[in-house]
This record gives structure tokens, C-alpha cells and sequence, in this order.
């Protein structure tokens, strides 16, 4: 017979395990409520006839319509099934309004966001879209309404859940073309911002000198690759063009941090954030048809940035003409990197400089008026109100001068300008942004005519559009031919290299135009019978117009070009082994130089040895990488971060170039440390790091190198854009994923970025990889980095993953019999 005390026990482990009981099941339901229809049929109030999507065992969608209108608006639907939070959000983002979802710590940077005023542009441009445009983005827009109408709430996404402990009154408004065309802006920021290296520049004027910021913003290699050769096609230009610009040092450490904060929300990734795509003739191709590979390299985030679908009119022909497969963004309609079934196309980015910072002479007796050519000119003046969740609005006045919107004035929080310049600087004074992409534009419709497009001709002529941001576009099609546009609105200056702030009370500094589209670089069919982009120039200093004085410097292109010319004749395989390449390029330059090295410490001579066995390749299971990248952190470190701040300190390809450089110049000031008495050179500065990162490792992953592993230092955690750092664990792990152990680094082919002064965590990832097969459209590959759905605990929220870090792909079928053989899933909209 029991005690009593044994009975009390036994109510209380009852009790518990009750209650566990009860939550597991409210959490079971309340996860799996968010969790969409995909399979059976549902009514769609707006549809003209019965549309078809049918999901494949990864969750990719195909979907199958009639007409253009139900094709739009079933993508919009089908968007919002897997990714609503993720428009929700970014959504906030372009207009301005997270402080509507997230309270006052969002204000500061919707403060920003407004004074950019992207909203107000998108609004501009919706009054420039031709009808077949606006037809487009009001039939996505009615389909994620239809969503919208069907759930409220956690049933919409998990997260809203969360959010209404936070923000109870919180209801998602109907989704707009707007927010659409906003979107855009933000993409525009992500990958043509160039203003923050133009702020860091101006501030180290002011400690280090012009000399030696030159030499942390060294000119690209003569001997790196060009995407356009010298004697590649080009348009004859001949324009006679004096570049100077004007040496002035700045502290706007406020503006700075502003922007930095947006970078962050945005997942902000290594220095240097880019590209890989390629596309190879059939003349060196095994099928004998071209072969298009393209791997965006954004921030890591979950979920991924990209959604994979197929748009299929059934049948097609001139009132519904879309046939097309392969990555979106949701929140946009149409498919951004892909194919139809006559062309395939693929995107890097140019980084062209694009925003210039002006500094504004403001009437001390109006801070209303600024000064142009010696007399003041009214600005304009925005009046606004930016609503906060549980608070009162907060009113904002926004002004405008002939650049564009004051971004920031002179507070106590930013040093004067540089006493040494020789400009007359005035005592009130405010920096001002022009940018290309607060111009009205229209990428949309760019988009939609790219979908469509059949041949290079009218590829083009859909490219005309694509403002901004610019783009290295790589193209294929099915008659054999391969071919290469750069696209965008690139300002001609007067007379400025655009790489600090410059006057703006006088006309010496403005723009005055853009490159014509018919003089911006192309390519077709080029007789060595590939084309190779990896944000890298793209043409060299024959070019009679400035695109940009900081490319990537070019060691990701230079490999590429390297294992495509090691190949007589390539294959789809070869593009697998080319997108998952993890060669690091210090390796070769800096292991030799070790081996040379005298230590002190037995120990680190066998280390340096260890790394001879090396065969440069960062994969994740090699311990030589995880060595060779520890030290390569800590020489970084050790170079810079004595005179630098670390968001300062050089990564990526311009930390390989400019220590590249520095190796050959071993008494050089760079290497020594001013914290110390001495005069550091090359060789002690190499045995410093070098003993640091044996010194790290051993203690990071164990004595014994057979424990090492590059995989285990530099993993890959999908971190939810929102609620994933909020700083509360149990929420955080509901929605983020990892760390998983992962291969390659910054600069590589693999460019699974980290920051050098921060550790070796991943910070940005190839965000897709699409192989494309022109000989067979069904055969060709794809993967995004984590899945499908935005739902956490939905089977299609991390199933990609495992396959994507190992180089591992999903078939993209593209005929209909190929897409049913692979169907799991068929979901009837109708009427």
C-alpha cells in the first residue's frame, strides 16, 4: 500500500505530466494552424476559371492557369501560403511602418527609412505603369488578399502569435501594388549601397591620411579578369573625361550607424557581398547546347530569400503567354532568375556607384533654404507622422534639396570637417543623398518583359528597364547562343570619382546624365565560347565611362575562368563541382611562406608543416582549413585592428589583395603594431598570428588536429529576420535553424562569408544555385538554402538545408509530365 507521501508524488508527476501533455498538444495545433491547404480544392472568389498548383515532394509549386490574370493571382495566394510574415515584414521595411509592427525600437529606423522616402517613390512609379503593368501587380495583389480574407492571426504564420504579446492590436493590412514596387527599393539598398564605404572613407581621411586610405582601397588588378575583355564587343566611345575628386574628411558616425542598423535588418552579409553566374556555348559543352549556372550570394536569413515556382499559362498563346520556372521573391510577381522555354537568364551584381553624399550650405537664418550657385533656394519640405504600437505618433519633417533628401545634419554627435581641407566648408552645413533608385523607374515591368522574353533582342529590350539596381545578367538560348548585358542608370559626373562627400552648393559635382543603355557593356556569342561574372570588372580603363572605382576584386572570377578553361569539353556535373569549388585563394600565397618561417616553438614549425599537406580546398571536414583560416583571422587582426575599428578592418577580396600586396613589401607600416614599443615587420607579424591561431584552435576544438574540423568553426545558422534575435531563447528557437556545418568562405566560389574580426560564423551564403540545361529545360537543377515555407515545423521549413550546404540540388522539371511525375501535392482554386 502507497504512503501518503508516495501518493502526493505520484499527483504531482501526474499533474506535470498532464500539463506537458495539454502544451505539447495547444503547441501541436497551434504550430500546425499557420500550415497551409495544398492538397483539394478551394474557392477563390475573383478567379476567371479553375487553376491548378501542383507541389512537388520539395513544396516547389507549378501552377497552371488560364489566363494571365488567375496565373498572377494564384501566385500571389500561393506566396502568401508559405511566406506572409516574411511580405509582412519586408513590406514594413519599404514603407517605413516597423514601428507599427515592432514599437518604438523600430522608430529610429523608420525615421531613416521615411527620409529616404521609398514609399513615395513606389507610389511615383505606380503612376507610370502602363495598364499590362499595373494588370500584373492588381492580380498578384488580389490573390494575397484572397489569402488574407481566408486567415487572421497565428492561423496566417506563427510568429503573429508572438507578436500579439508584443503588439496586440496588430491586424496586416491588404496588400497593395505599392508594397510591391516598394519592395524593390529595398533589394535596390541591399545590393547598391555604396554609401557607407563613401562615409568610411571620408572618416579615415581624417586619421589616416588620403596616402594610406589608398592603400585600404587599392585599384583593381591589372591581371584580374574583365567580363567584357578588351577586345571584347564594346560600342566605340570617345569622350575625354578628367576624374578628380575633392580629399574631404568627415566624421557622420550618426549616419553611419543609421545605416548600419538598416544593413543588419536586412541581413547584412561579408564585405564584398556578391555573385557567381557563368554560361557556357554549346560549342564546349558536351549536350552541345549552352549551359547557364548562377548562385546570388546574399545575407543568411531564414527563411530563404528566394521561392522557387513555375508560372504555366495552359495553354499558351497571345492572351495568356507566360510559360516560365524558377526563383522569386515573394511579395513580387514573375520569376527573377530562370528560364522559359525558349531563354534561361542569371544575375550577379555590378555594385556600380550609384549615390553620391552632397553637402549642403544651409542659410543660417532659415534651415529651410540651401544654397545653389550663390543664392538659397526653398527646400522641399515633407511634413509626416510615423505610427508606433501602444504609443502616440511621432511627428517627422522631411526635407528635400535638388540631390534628394537630407539624410543627416551637423549635431553634437559628428565631428567638424577636416581642418586641413582646402574646400570652404560652411558653418551650417547638412549632407544630402543622391541615388538612382529614389529616381521613379520601372524594374516591374522590366521583370515581366524578361519572363517573356524570346531571343537576345528582346531580352534586351526588356533590360532598358531594369534601373536599378544594376545587374551582370548572363544569358542562354535554346538555338545555342549565350550572351551578357549590363543594365542600369550609371551617372556620368562632372567631375567626381563619387568616393567622398563633395560640395552641393555649386554645379562642379553634379551628374549630368546616364551611360545610354546602347553604350552600357554587352556580349554575344564570344569566340572562347563562355562568359564569366563574379561582381568582378566588367570592362577595364579603356571604358570611357566610370561605373564604379571599387569592384570585387576579382579572385572568385579568376577560378571560375581557371576550371572552365581546365575542361576540353563540360558538363552539367562540372558545374556542380564549379558552384561547390571551396579553393582559397590565400592558400598557395601564404602556406609557402610559413613553411619558410623560423619558430621558436617546435609545435608551430609541425603545425606549419601540416598545413603543406593542404590541397587549399576549405571543405568542412578538414582540419588543415580550419587551421589556415584561424590564422588567417588572426593576421587580419593583427595588421589592421591596432589603427582600425573592425568594421573598418579589410575582408574578403580586399583583404586577400591588399595583404597580398603587403606580403611583398615586408618592412611595410601596415605591419606594425603602434600598441607595442618595437617595429613589427612581415615575418613577426606572420609568426604572431600564426601562433595565436594554433594557441585558438587547440583550445576552441582540442589539442589533437585529428579533432579539427573547418565545419565545425563555420556553421551556418538560419536566423528568422524578425523574432530569431529577438534575445529570448525559447522564441529564438522556435523559428531559427543550425548552426550546420558548412564548407567554403568569403571570396571563394563556395562564398559562405564570416566576418574576420568577428569569428567564423556564416554571415552570407550563395542564397541559390541553378543550373541550367538548354539541351533539356526538364534537366536542369536547383536548390535555395533552407525550404519552401515560412511556417517553422512545416516539413518544406528546413528540408533543403542538409542538400544545399553538401552541393546537392532538386530536379526543376519544366513539362507538365515532368512536373506530375514529381507532383505530391494538387491544390483545384476555383471560381
Amino acid at each position: 500500500m502507497l504512503t501518503k507521501r508516495a501518493r502526493i508524488w505520484i499527483a504531482i508527476v501526474s499533474a506535470i505530466v498532464a500539463v506537458a501533455i495539454v502544451l505539447s498538444v495547444w503547441g501541436i495545433v497551434m504550430v500546425r494552424r499557420s500550415f497551409p491547404q495544398t492538397d483539394g480544392s478551394l474557392t477563390l472568389l475573383g478567379l476567371d476559371a479553375q487553376v491548378e498548383v501542383l507541389r512537388d515532394t520539395m513544396g516547389v509549386p507549378h501552377i497552371y492557369a488560364t489566363t494571365e490574370h488567375d496565373l498572377f493571382m494564384a501566385q500571389g495566394f500561393v506566396h502568401a501560403q508559405d511566406r506572409f510574415w516574411q511580405m509582412d515584414f519586408w513590406r514594413h521595411i519599404g514603407s517605413g511602418r516597423l514601428s507599427e509592427m515592432f514599437g518604438n525600437s523600430q522608430l529610429e529606423t523608420d525615421m531613416f527609412l521615411r527620409t529616404m522616402g521609398w514609399e513615395r517613390v513606389a507610389r511615383q512609379e505606380w503612376e507610370l505603369a502602363t495598364d499590362a503593368d499595373r494588370a500584373v501587380l492588381e492580380a498578384y495583389a488580389e490573390g494575397v488578399n484572397a489569402y488574407l480574407a481566408m486567415r487572421q492571426g497565428s492561423a496566417l504564420s506563427l510568429e503573429y502569435a508572438v507578436l500579439g504579446l508584443l503588439t496586440p492590436d496588430y491586424t496586416p493590412e491588404p496588400w497593395t501594388p505599392i508594397h510591391t514596387i516598394s519592395w524593390a527599393k529595398v533589394m535596390a539598398w541591399d545590393l547598391g549601397s555604396n554609401m557607407s564605404t563613401e562615409l568610411m572613407i571620408a572618416r579615415l581621411i581624417k586619421t589616416l591620411g588620403t596616402e594610406q586610405v589608398g592603400e585600404l582601397i587599392p585599384s583593381y588588378p591589372p591581371d584580374a579578369p574583365q567580363i567584357i575583355p578588351a577586345e571584347g564587343q564594346m560600342p566605340v566611345i570617345t569622350q575625354d573625361m578628367e576624374l578628380e575628386s575633392p580629399a574631404v574628411g568627415m566624421d557622420l558616425s550618426s549616419l553611419e550607424a543609421r545605416i548600419a542598423a538598416l544593413d543588419n535588418l536586412l541581413g547584412e552579409g561579408a564585405e564584398g557581398l556578391g555573385s557567381n553566374n557563368w554560361v557556357i556555348s554549346g560549342e564546349r559543352t558536351a549536350s552541345g547546347s549552352p549551359i547557364l549556372a548562377n548562385d546570388p550570394h546574399l545575407g543568411i536569413q531564414m527563411p530563404a530569400i528566394w521561392y522557387e515556382i513555375g508560372l504555366h499559362c495552359l495553354p499558351v498563346n497571345e492572351s495568356c503567354r507566360f510559360d516560365v520556372a524558377g526563383f522569386s521573391f515573394a511579395g513580387s510577381p514573375g520569376v527573377i532568375i530562370g528560364h522559359n522555354a525558349h531563354i534561361a537568364w542569371g544575375l550577379t551584381n555590378v555594385g556600380p556607384d550609384v549615390q553620391d553624399l552632397y553637402i549642403e550650405k544651409i542659410n543660417p537664418d532659415n534651415p529651410l533654404q540651401y544654397e545653389v550657385n550663390g543664392e538659397w533656394v526653398d527646400m522641399t519640405v515633407i511634413e509626416d507622422e510615423i505610427l508606433v504600437a501602444g504609443e502616440d505618433p511621432v511627428p517627422i519633417t522631411i526635407r528635400y534639396t535638388r540631390h534628394g533628401p537630407i539624410l543627416s545634419d551637423v549635431d553634437d554627435d559628428m565631428a567638424a570637417l577636416d581642418e586641413t581641407t582646402d574646400l570652404d566648408i560652411p558653418e551650417q552645413f547638412a549632407v544630402s543623398l543622391k541615388w538612382t533608385a529614389l529616381e521613379p523607374s520601372r524594374v516591374i515591368s522590366s521583370i515581366v518583359r524578361i519572363n517573356l522574353a524570346d531571343d537576345f533582342r528582346s531580352f534586351r529590350d526588356a533590360l532598358k528597364d531594369f534601373a536599378v539596381p544594376s545587374q551582370n545578367f548572363v544569358y542562354a538560348d535554346t538555338e545555342g547562343n549565350i550572351g551578357y548585358q549590363m543594365p542600369g542608370w550609371i551617372p556620368i559626373r562632372s567631375n567626381s570619382l563619387g568616393l567622398v562627400p563633395v560640395p552641393g552648393w555649386v554645379d562642379d559635382y553634379e551628374w549630368t546624365g546616364y551611360i545610354p543603355f546602347e553604350q552600357l557593356p554587352f556580349s554575344y556569342n564570344p569566340s572562347n565560347g563562355y562568359i564569366v561574372t563574379a561582381n568582378n570588372a566588367v570592362v577595364g580603363s579603356e571604358y570611357p565611362y566610370l561605373i564604379t572605382t571599387m569592384w570585387d576584386y576579382g579572385f572568385r572570377a579568376r577560378r571560375i575562368v581557371v576550371m572552365i578553361e581546365a575542361q576540353d569539353t563540360l558538363s552539367l556535373q562540372d558545374m556542380i563541382t564549379i558552384q561547390g569549388d571551396n579553393h582559397h585563394p590565400m592558400g598557395p600565397i601564404l602556406v609557402p611562406i610559413l613553411a619558410q618561417l623560423s619558430f621558436n616553438d617546435p609545435e608551430l614549425t609541425e603545425m606549419a608543416e601540416f598545413l603543406e599537406d593542404w590541397d587549399y580546398q576549405a571543405d568542412m571536414d578538414s582540419a588543415q582549413a580550419a587551421l589556415f583560416n584561424t590564422f588567417w583571422r588572426n593576421l587580419v587582426v593583427s595588421t589592421f585592428m591596432d589603427e582600425l575599428e573592425a568594421s573598418d578592418t579589410p575582408e574578403g577580396s580586399r583583404a586577400f589583395l591588399i595583404i597580398g600586396q603587403l606580403l611583398g613589401d615586408p618592412e611595410n607600416t601596415w605591419w606594425d603594431d603602434v600598441q607595442t614599443a618595437g617595429v613589427e615587420t612581415r615575418d613577426d607579424m606572420l609568426r604572431t598570428a600564426f601562433s595565436a591561431a594554433v594557441a585558438e584552435i587547440q583550445d576552441t576544438l582540442g589539442s589533437r588536429s585529428a579533432g579539427w574540423r573547418w565545419g565545425d568553426l563555420h556553421g551556418a545558422t538560419f536566423r528568422n529576420e524578425t523574432l530569431g534575435e529577438c534575445g529570448i531563447a525559447p522564441i529564438e528557437a522556435i523559428f531559427n535553424r543550425g548552426p550546420f556545418p558548412t564548407s567554403g568562405g568569403a571570396s571563394i566560389i563556395n562564398a559562405t562569408g564570416w566576418h574576420e574580426t568577428e569569428g567564423y560564423e556564416v554571415v552570407s551564403v550563395p542564397s541559390l544555385r541553378m543550373i541550367v540545361d538548354l539541351a533539356d529545360l526538364g534537366n536542369s537543377l536547383g536548390i535555395t538554402t533552407t525550404g519552401e515555407s515560412g511556417h517553422a515545423y512545416h516539413p518544406h521549413y528546413i528540408d533543403m538545408a542538409d542538400l544545399w550546404r553538401l552541393i546537392q540540388y532538386h530536379a526543376m522539371p519544366w513539362t507538365r509530365e515532368q512536373v506530375e511525375m514529381l507532383t505530391k501535392d494538387v491544390l483545384i482554386l476555383t471560381p
